[in-house]
């Protein structure tokens, strides 16, 4: 525990309402992104067969999000229920350290992959040579740019410290004040890790869904009216804008504050300022999960059927009577299953029915003609239908 003057250091600043609002609120964080990374990356290992390139930067994402999860919140949750910092001041600097690493990491990771997502659709010559192996080491890349400037402050380049509040450790914002090395830290910090990576952002899924729909045009020219709404459209922008509002609600609270306190004095800003900037920041480690189980197909899919597989583990008897009462054909199953046609993955001639058991395909053929296209892929030219045109030209994005 601390002696008396670092317990006097480490008060909290703000009233104990707020504190017990704050600890309330970062315990509901940490459950719910627990449950979401812990889930994202049990979904990524379930498919780690499948896994496309660009979808190890979310793997990345969550790991860092789940590292900020395990090595802050448990800290920060009982101080802000005493009222103050509970630990040592060199915990307090360990705390610091872990939460410029992950969340420098995941901020840097976000940017990465807006520029490989705006590489794989933008530029698709250049996209379909991206491999595994880059990615891996985009992967090392990022960690290497988030370490240098959580490294800083450890070697004199920037000071680490308690927040303005009281019960949390970041970046001393008092020391550019006094100290020019600080000074620099906190505005290459700015620069480099919050300017920079938001233009690319904001910059990348711009062009992407400029280009998606330049492409969903040309397609639209060759569909018939009812087909001419896309869902892989829809998502796209979705997604972007997901993407765009949940970087800028996490951080932008937190830069606009570092940024009042490093250039005027400290002591003017509300401790309740950083306390609520902090909590935004923090609150990305739960949001980032959610952008992608929800709106990434394939993860949605893989989640949605290992949750099925997990419900017929655990409720046989009601999975043995649905196989019971579909092992009897009835007129109205048959009508029903002529109504509800899903694609099981081959020809769209061979198809199967939402109300039939596995394995079981439908006895009827769709035999409705499709129009094709040739696309040149590299060197070859393969066919493929007009509806399923635009899904060929954004898989590898989603």
């Amino acid at each position: 525990m601390e002696n008396s003057s670092e317990t006097d250091l480490f008060q909290s600043k703000i009233s104990k309402e707020n504190d017990l609002l704050l600890g309330t609120i970062y315990s509901i964080f940490g459950v719910l992104s627990l449950m979401g990374n812990s889930t994202l990356l049990f979904v990524a290992y379930r498919k780690k067969s499948s896994l496309k390139p660009a979808e190890l930067f979310i793997i990345n994402l969550s790991i860092s999000d789940l590292g900020m999860t395990v090595f802050l919140f448990p800290f920060a949750i009982p101080s802000a229920f005493a009222h103050k910092w509970l630990f040592t001041e060199v915990m307090c600097m360990c705390y610091a350290f872990c939460g410029v690493l992950f969340g420098l990491c995941s901020l840097s990771n976000l940017t990465v992959l807006s520029c490989v997502c705006w590489l794989k659709v933008c530029c698709p010559n250049y996209g379909n040579k991206f491999s595994s192996c880059h990615a891996r080491l985009l992967v090392v890349g990022v960690w290497c740019y988030a370490a240098v400037f959580a490294v800083g402050p450890l070697s004199g380049w920037g000071q680490y410290g308690s927040e303005p509040y009281g019960t949390a450790c970041c970046i001393d914002w008092h020391a550019p004040s006094s100290s020019t090395p600080a000074m620099i830290y906190i505005v290459c910090l700015f620069f480099f890790c919050y300017i920079v990576p938001c233009c690319v952002i904001i910059l990348s899924y711009s062009l992407i869904l400029v280009t998606v729909r330049g492409a969903q045009h040309a397609v639209q020219q060759h569909v018939s009216p009812q087909n001419k709404i896309s869902n892989v459209q829809t998502l796209l922008v979705k997604l972007s804008v997901a993407v765009c509002f949940g970087f800028l609600m996490a951080w932008s609270p937190y830069a606009v504050v570092s940024m009042w306190a490093a250039f005027t004095e400290p002591d003017l800003v509300p401790p309740i300022a950083f306390a609520l900037a902090a909590m935004f920041a923090k609150s990305s480690t739960l949001y980032n999960p959610m952008v992608y189980l929800v709106f990434k197909p394939s993860f949605r899919k893989s989640l949605c059927r290992d949750a099925t597989k997990c419900k017929r583990k655990l409720c046989p008897c009601v999975c043995q009577t649905d196989t019971q009462h579909q092992g009897t054909p009835s007129l109205n199953t048959k009508d029903k299953c002529k109504l509800t046609w899903v694609s099981n993955g081959l020809n769209e001639s061979h198809q199967s029915c939402r109300l039939c058991p596995e394995r079981q395909t439908g006895n009827y053929l769709d035999i409705t003609p499709q129009r094709t296209a040739r696309v040149l892929t590299g060197t070859t030219h393969n066919e493929v239908a007009l509806s399923q045109l635009s899904n060929e030209i954004n898989s590898d994005f989603l």
